[in-house]
């Protein structure tokens, strides 16, 4: 599939409306293109992620993987369902390449004392910055309902917790834990 941009800009979005995958016309308050520009905002907080230092190679190489999923995501969200033609969709693999560096990671840290507050060095703080906007990218899908790729949910939901554990990885076990009532 080859992609070519040879205009960046069109204006076609002036009046505030913005073309769908499938060429419709929407505004681009529109639900479905909230949830795309959420996508697009995690992709670009893991890009500055990449950059700070402390990102072990693995999961730098696993963010620049999860980066160009999210654009196979956001080109789901961007055709609505009752499409018929064969578009690129999230697939069931790409959630459980999720579900494997979840598992992965998790082997190798402690068990949790409490819960981690967003913190420690800055490349966990960063990658705890990308876990809520990935929860708000999810926010964003739930509420398209049915309207939403079967899988796109599940990834985000995945990627959060993946997110979770690699800023946990980040910090080599010196969390920042919740403390309840330590300042009453």
């Amino acid at each position: 599939m080859t992609v070519n941009l040879t205009r960046i800009y069109t204006k076609l979005g002036d009046g505030g409306e913005t073309h769908l995958g499938d060429m419709s016309r929407v505004r681009k308050t529109d639900p479905r293109i909230e949830a795309c520009g959420d996508v697009d905002e995690l992709g670009a907080h893991l890009g500055f992620a990449l950059t700070l230092p402390g990102v072990p190679e693995h999961t730098a190489g696993w963010l620049r993987r999860i980066q160009n999923d999210l654009f196979d995501l956001g080109a789901d969200l961007s055709v609505p369902r009752e499409d018929a033609r064969e578009r690129l969709r999230l697939a069931a693999e790409q959630v459980e390449w999720l579900e494997q560096r979840c598992d992965e990671v998790n082997a190798g840290l402690q068990p949790l004392r409490s819960f981690v507050l967003s913190g420690g060095t800055p490349a966990a703080a960063w990658l705890h910055v990308c876990r809520t906007v990935c929860r708000r990218a999810e926010r964003r899908v739930v509420a398209l309902g049915e309207d939403a790729g079967p899988q796109t949910l599940r990834y985000l939901n995945r990627l959060s917790d993946l997110l979770f554990i690699l800023a946990r990885e980040a910090n080599s076990g010196e969390d920042p834990l919740w403390v309840p009532g330590e300042h009453r």
